[in-house]
């Protein structure tokens, strides 16, 4: 008898799913984003960082210090990988066949980057397409944008050409997510994941709010900044819709009528997600939306006194001095040092005409912060930009302004959608390992979140096998087409040769493409692996696998390739 929940009628696809996560399939099964949150929780490699020197005393800290110091640890050990090619390629006419019962093509292109999605035109501008890689897929061939489990993650140091651990943004996202309950002591409930066509980030509900963007944390200082880093860590919330809002409560999802998130979980959450995204105008912030629209620095001078005379800077060109300098211009402490190492024939000796004097603006706004709703300060402030009597010219900055200082990401609609679901996954700070994985084990057949998890993790000694095999066989084409050139004895022989490690602990298994990717894999990874191939080369061949427990054998129609195994498994079934 099985020692878990059987799958539910019509849902092989979504748990197989949950062992390739990849990108497409996340969008179309939400429930996948959070079920990889909980494998990482039941992970013991994550468990284990709590001892690590780097988070010594580390319950003196506060929540912000303790978040501040996990960044750190994760931008040591792991690099954002973008390489599209890792986890092999795929075709749109066959993803959206697999898709077709759960979503429609045109939905599917509408929110999805590797269906043909370009998101705000202003966005696509700036080349994304090509940052990411995605320029080389425009036919029907496509890469599998896949997630990484924390192992893998770990296993990419075993890869040529990475220093150490890698992963995507999901990856990052719901590394962070896990490693923010278990090491920081974060709630689950103040952890949101938010997921977009292109991006994956958390916004942590901790002071006025962090938000994680792979690897590293945005302020809601640093968020009005006005710095190319913080412009790049905005651009998926100011550019794409925000398809998925998940926590331990629940999900929502744009495109669903059904939403499992807590109403008041994800209230809370827009309105803390709100508050981070909105600011005063006083004068920083005005000279940081300077910064970061450059295209406005021409409306505007700086006044600066030396030797006891006036003298006038285009304030294009004190933005340009800020490269390579610790003073700012949004600084009262040390703008004046910076226009001290400005050369002199830089300055007008006369105020520049049709440019607005920015320190007359200062002593304005010190003395009056600027709400952007507040609609008769912002015509004062509309007032002294007086540098040209075109109220177009006018209104264009005061519009760029407000841009910057409110924010309205476009989050899934809750109008419409009918909420309710199993309810919250119930762990919190403080619980144990063993304690957590008991609990969730104890809602499988209740909450699929925490049964996919199970499957997320690849267990097989928990988990219905045939989610796993048919993720391995339909869905692991790396490995297929890197031995494409190696015989039938040479593929075994090759195979053989890879030493006798799994990157995964207990009785959790790797997929064929990760034991190639890595080079390494325990005996029945390697037989899964090797049946991958084999399948692809003969697909008429009867192939069988048999594991006791120590042995694994693998029958390839008529030939028999023996493997020791320690993942202690007994199984045997025909593939």
């Amino acid at each position: 008898m099985n020692t878990f929940p059987d799958i539910p009628e019509g849902q092989l696809e979504k748990y197989s799913s949950a062992i390739s996560l990849s990108d497409m399939e996340i969008f179309v099964f939400p429930e996948l984003l959070y079920s990889l949150v909980l494998a990482n929780i039941m992970s013991p490699r994550i468990w284990a960082w709590k001892e690590h020197d780097w988070f010594r005393r580390l319950d003196t800290m506060s929540p912000y210090k303790k978040i501040q110091r996990l960044k750190q640890f994760i931008i040591d050990h792991y690099e954002f990988n973008l390489d599209l090619d890792t986890w092999g390629l795929t075709t749109k006419e066959a993803e959206i066949a697999r898709f077709a019962p759960y979503m429609d093509e045109k939905t599917i292109g509408q929110s999805n980057a590797l269906f043909g999605y370009e998101g705000d035109k202003h966005y696509f501008s700036l080349d994304i397409r090509k940052h990411f890689g995605l320029d080389k897929y425009n036919s029907n061939v496509i890469p599998y944008w896949k997630t990484e489990t924390l192992e893998a993650m770990d296993a990419f140091r075993f890869k040529a050409n990475y220093r150490e651990g890698a992963g995507e943004c999901v990856s990052l996202s719901t590394l962070y997510a896990a490693a923010l309950f278990i090491v920081c002591d974060i709630p689950l409930e103040e952890i949101f994941l938010l997921a977009t066509p292109l991006h994956s980030q958390n916004f942590v509900n901790v002071q006025d709010g962090v938000l994680t963007n792979n690897r590293r944390l945005v302020t809601k200082n640093m968020w009005f900044n006005g710095t190319d880093l913080t412009a790049k860590a905005q651009r998926a919330l100011r550019h794409e819709q925000v398809t998925i809002v998940a926590n331990n409560t629940g999900f929502i999802h744009a495109v669903y009528p059904e939403a499992t998130i807590e109403p008041a979980s994800f209230d809370r959450f827009r309105e803390k997600l709100d508050a981070f995204t909105t600011t005063e105008i006083t004068f920083e912030v005005l000279s940081n939306f300077l910064r970061d629209r450059s295209e406005y620095q021409k409306c505007f001078q700086i006044k600066y006194v030396r030797h006891g005379k006036a003298q006038y800077l285009p304030i294009e060109r004190a933005y340009a001095y800020e490269h390579g300098s610790p003073y700012k211009v949004s600084d009262d402490a040390t703008r004046d040092k910076l226009l001290e190492e400005i050369d002199e024939y830089d300055f007008y000796t006369d105020p520049i005409p049709h440019r607005i004097q920015l320190n007359k603006l200062a002593d304005y706004l010190r003395n009056n912060p600027i709400s952007h709703f507040d609609q008769e300060s912002m015509t004062g402030l509309a007032n002294r930009i007086d540098c040209t009597n075109d109220m177009t010219r006018k209104m264009s900055v005061i519009e760029g302004l407000v841009d910057f200082v409110h924010l309205d990401p476009e989050l899934p609609a809750a109008g419409g959608k009918r909420f309710g679901g199993p309810g919250p996954i119930a762990i919190g700070p403080g619980m144990q390992r063993d304690e957590i994985i008991a609990y969730l084990r104890s809602i499988r057949a209740t909450h699929p979140v925490a049964d996919l998890a199970f499957y997320a993790s690849r267990d097989l000694s928990t988990t219905d096998w045939r989610p796993f095999l048919k993720a391995a066989l339909e869905r692991n084409p790396v490995i297929v087409e890197a031995t494409k050139s190696l015989s039938d004895e040479e593929l075994l022989r090759t195979v053989e040769t890879l030493p006798d490690e799994s990157i995964y602990d207990g009785s959790r298994i790797a997929q064929p493409d990760e034991v190639w990717n890595f080079q390494r894999g325990d005996g029945i990874e390697r037989a899964i692996a090797v049946a991958n191939v084999w399948r692809a080369r003969h697909p008429d061949a009867a192939i069988e696998l048999a594991s006791d427990g120590a042995e694994v054998a693998l029958h390839l129609d008529g030939l028999i390739v023996r493997y020791s195994t320690a993942k202690g498994l007994d199984k045997r079934l025909t593939l």
